[in-house]
């Protein structure tokens, strides 16, 4: 069998803002949810019809810390890394499956803000080209 690539790309709008959280072991996460959205027009009425999917991301290391840094929910983002199907337990001791975006690559297409507005004299917030990996 020839070589395989699992290889995704997302370009959506945040769903939460990320939130950092460390391993034991001191390896820096997060995970938050991306939303792409899909619209056309119904052949049979045209009526504007809009499909939305949610996708679970995980990002790691240096990574996570960007995000949790400068993403913020309702911002457009741009991700691209490999799709992995995980199992857990859940508290009923149900196996339950999770498929998730593993970032590798992250570029924000609108700027972060701090509590919703941007002020004269704050960090500015260095721009995509500059946090991309």
């Amino acid at each position: 069998m020839g070589t395989s690539v699992n290889r995704c790309i997302l370009v959506g709008r945040l769903g939460k803002t990320p939130e950092l959280s460390y391993l034991p072991s001191g390896v820096p996460m997060v995970k938050f949810s991306v939303a792409t959205s899909e619209t056309w027009t119904d052949k049979a009425d045209g009526t504007k019809q809009e499909r939305t999917e949610w996708h679970n991301i995980v990002a790691w290391r240096s990574l996570a810390e960007l995000c949790a840094k400068y993403l913020v929910k309702g911002k457009m983002v741009y991700l691209d890394g490999k799709i992995q199907t995980r199992n857990y337990e859940d508290k009923d001791g149900v196996k339950r499956y999770i498929t998730e975006l593993v970032a590798d690559n992250m570029v924000m297409m609108s700027r972060a803000e701090s509590e919703g507005h941007s002020t004269p004299g704050s960090d500015p917030v260095p721009p995509p080209e500059d946090i991309a990996f």
